[in-house]
């Protein structure tokens, strides 16, 4: 396994080498990779990046806005151009001075933080009730939007497997095939419940089964990750870990969590009023669970969400999302969408043969998450309007696959040029998903009541 670039970790660490600088910056190595950056430098330069990150997705925001596009959609975009494609493109040196190596794993931190608090909101939002006599369709989708996606993108593992140079020469051909399947059929689940947010279609029938679908169809594709890591380390310990693991702590967590937290709704009741100590317990649930799924290996999103979940329903849950909810959404979320985005090269892709392959790929990839899901939807009995848009909104990768890409391109499983064409691919469909939601299921329809609030 190819070991990490020290210098793009810590600060004080070494430089990285020539290989790694930005082209065409002129700026001294020490200025910009931070070996004598201090803890007040980072702290200072922290301030100035969230400056430029909130002015800059305001601006593509209201572009977006004006092109139909969510501001979620937007936030990912700026992200890209502030990153290496665009920005350290067209100005390397500021750039580089901007976004320092040194100070990526503070920006880091502050983007998962930020995420996790989201993820628990949408948690708090998630009525369980309405899924309970929905889980034949919620199954359904959700397996439809794994298999299919997983078959084909395995194929195009074997098909491309030498060409493009795609894969590392450690990789297997079945390792290969099945990462390429996995990262095919992931769904931006963050991405996918802030739509469904902003479209306060949190507590809908249709939201609901989709945030369920996409839930259980994101959990299966990192269990499927889990598998190709440990097939790399030779051993099944890690896998079985994940697998296992995951499905106990989400039992936990709907069954004798949700008891234990039975006093906190109480308390809130009871006092007439969120106190502070009770916002701390709360708090303090979710970081545990984030931990705990991070640390077995589902990551921590999903440990966020089983917390929000697990809370219980009732003046607690509406005075934490009054006290969370424009914080983490105008503040948080846009520092982790615009540090993926950093991450991101789109000029890899330069000859006709990753072109090919690339446009191959965003043909399977809507194929088989798409169309797979539409036609599951419908076969579960919703209309055709219903079951395109869940094939809309499941069919949006977003930046949960930027991550599962990270996590190939760090362990050695893909070539930076895979991991471009992946991100292509994940920018595309995201896209597509709010302008064809407003075209097939639109404005109008949740106006008039098609998409029926549960009381």
């Amino acid at each position: 396994m190819p070991a990490k670039a020290s210098g793009s970790l810590l600060p004080g660490a070494p430089a990285p080498a020539d290989a790694a600088w930005p082209a065409g910056c002129t700026l001294p190595r020490r200025s910009v990779y931070g070996r004598a950056m201090s803890n007040f430098d980072l702290a200072l330069k922290l301030f100035f990046q969230l400056a430029v990150i909130l002015a800059a997705c305001r601006l593509v925001g209201m572009v977006g806005a004006w092109l139909g596009q969510t501001q979620v959609v937007s936030e990912m975009v700026a992200g890209v151009l502030l990153g290496p494609s665009l920005f350290g493109f067209l100005a390397p040196d500021l750039q580089a001075w901007v976004f320092p190596k040194a100070s990526m794993p503070v920006l880091y931190a502050l983007a998962q933080v930020g995420l996790v608090l989201y993820m628990f909101m949408i948690g708090l939002e998630f009525d369980i009730g309405l899924i309970l006599g929905r889980v034949r369709g919620a199954l359904l989708v959700s397996w439809a939007g794994i298999a299919v996606p997983l078959g084909l993108g395995a194929v195009a593992g074997v098909v491309f497997r030498n060409r493009a140079d795609l894969f590392t020469s450690q990789v297997t051909l079945a390792s290969g095939a099945l990462y390429l399947g996995a990262a095919m059929s992931i769904t931006a689940f963050p991405m996918l419940a802030r739509i469904i947010h902003e479209k306060r279609m949190a507590r809908t029938r249709l939201g609901t089964l989709a945030l369920a679908a996409g839930a259980s169809d994101d959990a299966l594709a990192w269990c499927l990750l889990a598998l190709v890591l440990a097939q790399l380390e030779g051993s099944a310990l890690g896998a079985t870990r994940t697998i296992v693991g995951g499905v106990a702590f989400m039992l936990f967590m709907l069954t004798v969590g949700r008891r234990l937290l039975v006093p906190l709704g109480r308390l809130v009741e009871r006092d007439g009023r969120l106190t502070p100590a009770t916002m701390v317990t709360a708090l303090l649930v979710l970081m545990l669970s984030a931990w705990t799924t991070d640390a077995i290996g589902i990551y921590a999103v999903f440990g966020a969400f089983l917390a929000g979940i697990a809370m219980p329903r009732g003046q607690l849950v509406d005075e934490m999302m009054a006290n969370l909810d424009l914080l983490v959404t105008t503040f948080f979320l846009p520092v982790f969408f615009v540090y993926s985005g950093l991450n991101t090269r789109i000029g890899l892709i330069a000859t006709p043969e990753v072109w090919t392959v690339a446009l191959v790929l965003l043909g399977t990839a809507i194929a088989g998450k798409g169309v797979a899901c539409t036609v599951a939807a419908r076969t579960a009995g919703e209309g055709w309007r219903e079951a395109v848009t869940i094939g809309v909104l499941m069919n949006a990768r977003g930046l949960m696959e930027l991550i599962i890409l990270n996590i190939g391109l760090e362990r050695g499983v893909i070539t930076a040029t895979l991991f471009t064409i992946m991100v292509v691919m994940a920018v595309v469909t995201t896209l597509m998903a709010s302008p064809l939601f407003e075209l097939v299921y639109g404005r109008r329809a949740l106006l008039s009541g098609a998409a029926v609030r549960a009381g």
